[in-house]
C-alpha cells in the first residue's frame, strides 16, 4: 500500500498521441483477426495502428506537445520517466534516455518503468513523490508509448479481455506554487488539471496470471513465438480459479478508491465528483472486474474513454487524463477519479479537478 500525501495540489499537463491509421472492428472481423462474439464482448469500435513510428518517437511527439502547452522548458525538467509494456525499437538500450535527448531534457534523470499496464500511473506517483521530497526539483515528465505489431504481438488475440491500440502519452507533473526556498520554482506553468490525491494498492499474489506454470527462460520469446497471455491466464484459472482473481482485484480496487477519495477530502457521494473513469480494457472485463467494486464505493458516473483507442499498454490512466485535459468533459470545480490496474498486479487511482 502506498499513498502520496500532497502538501498542496500539483499541476498536470496531459497529452496523447495517436497514429492516423485506425483498424475498425469491422475490418478486424472481416480479416479474421477476431470473431464477432469476442468483438462484441470487447466493445471497441477501432484500434489505432502505428506501422512506421516507433514507440520512443511516439513518446517524443506527445512530450513535445505537453511541453509546448505547459510552457515548461526541457532543460528545467528533473525527471523523465518512460513506461512501456512491449518492445521499444532496440535491444539492450535505454528508451528513456532517447526520449530525454530528443526533447532536450539534458539535466533530467531518465528512468524506465516496467510496471506492465500501470506503468504510466506509477510514473505519476514517482514524479509527485520527487516534487514533494525535493523542494528544488524541477517539473517531472512521464511518458508512455507502446505499439503492438506481429509477429510478436497480435493486437486482437494475444490476450483475453482487451485488444491493444498503439499510442503515446505525456504528463508533465509540476507545482502550481513555487517551492519554498528552491531555485527550480515551476515558473508560471499553467496546468490543465490539478492532482489532489494518488493511491496505489498491490496484489503481488496475482503475478502468476501472466506467468502461468512456465519456468523462467533464458532468452526472450522462449516460451512462444508470439506473446500469448491467453495461455498463461488459462493456466492461472486452472490452478486458482477465476473467482480468486475477481475477489482479490475487487478488494484492492475498493481500497484504493476509498483511500484516494479520502486523500482528496471527498466523500464518495460528493456532488463535485463528476466521473469515475475506468481503464481501457474490454467492456466485458470491465463489467466483471472493475465496475462492481468501483460502484460499490462511489455513485459517480462511470466514464469509459477507451472504445475508440483500445487498451494503450502502459498509458491507459495517462491517456484518460489527456482526454479530461484536452476536452470540456470536466467543468471547472468538478472532480474525476481515474482508476487503473496492471499485471503484477498493481492498482492506482488518482483524483483530479479542472484547474
Amino acid at each position: 500500500m502506498t499513498a502520496v500525501r500532497l502538501d498542496s495540489p500539483l499541476g498536470l499537463t496531459a497529452t496523447a498521441w495517436y497514429p492516423e491509421r485506425r483498424q475498425t472492428v469491422e475490418e478486424a472481423v472481416a480479416a479474421g483477426d477476431i470473431d464477432a462474439r469476442t468483438a462484441r464482448e470487447l466493445g471497441y469500435t477501432a484500434l489505432p495502428v502505428s506501422e512506421h513510428t516507433a514507440p520512443p518517437d511516439m513518446a517524443v511527439e506527445a512530450a513535445t506537445q505537453a511541453l509546448t502547452l505547459s510552457g515548461a522548458r526541457p532543460d528545467e525538467l528533473s525527471l523523465v520517466l518512460h513506461a512501456s509494456v512491449h518492445h521499444q525499437g532496440h535491444d539492450a538500450w535505454s528508451a528513456p534516455h532517447y526520449v530525454a535527448r530528443r526533447i532536450g531534457a539534458h539535466r533530467a534523470v531518465p528512468i524506465g518503468l516496467l510496471q506492465q499496464c500501470n506503468g504510466g500511473a506509477v510514473g505519476i506517483e514517482l514524479a509527485a513523490s520527487r516534487l514533494q521530497g525535493d523542494p528544488a526539483a524541477g517539473p517531472a515528465l512521464v511518458t508512455t508509448a507502446d505499439r503492438f505489431l506481429m509477429p510478436s504481438w497480435h493486437r486482437w488475440r494475444s490476450d483475453y479481455g482487451m485488444a491493444a491500440g498503439d499510442a503515446a502519452t505525456a504528463v508533465l507533473v509540476h507545482r502550481v506554487t513555487g517551492p519554498s526556498g528552491g531555485a527550480a520554482a515551476d515558473h508560471a506553468l499553467a496546468p490543465d488539471l490539478l492532482l489532489h490525491s494518488l493511491a496505489t494498492r498491490v496484489a503481488a499474489e496475482l503475478e502468476v496470471m501472466h506467468r502461468g506454470d512456465d519456468e523462467l527462460n533464458a532468452t526472450p520469446m522462449g516460451h512462444s513465438p508470439m506473446i500469448d497471455v491467453r495461455r498463461t491466464k488459462r493456466a492461472f484459472i486452472k490452478t486458482y480459479g477465476v473467482d480468486f482473481f475477481l475477489k482479490t482485484a475487487a478488494d484492492r480496487i475498493r481500497a484504493v478508491v476509498e483511500e484516494c477519495l479520502a486523500g482528496a477530502g471527498l466523500a464518495a457521494d460528493d456532488p463535485r465528483l463528476r466521473y469515475a473513469v475506468i481503464p481501457r480494457l474490454g467492456s466485458k472485463a470491465m463489467a466483471e472486474a472493475y465496475i462492481p467494486p468501483l460502484t460499490e464505493v462511489t455513485p459517480a458516473e462511470v466514464l469509459d474513454l477507451g472504445r475508440a483507442t483500445g487498451h494503450v499498454g502502459a498509458g491507459d490512466l495517462n491517456a484518460s487524463l489527456a482526454d479530461l485535459a484536452r476536452t470540456d468533459l470536466l467543468e471547472p470545480g468538478s472532480y474525476a477519479l481515474v482508476l487503473n490496474g496492471g499485471g503484477g498486479f498493481t492498482f492506482t487511482a488518482v483524483v483530479v479537478s479542472r484547474s
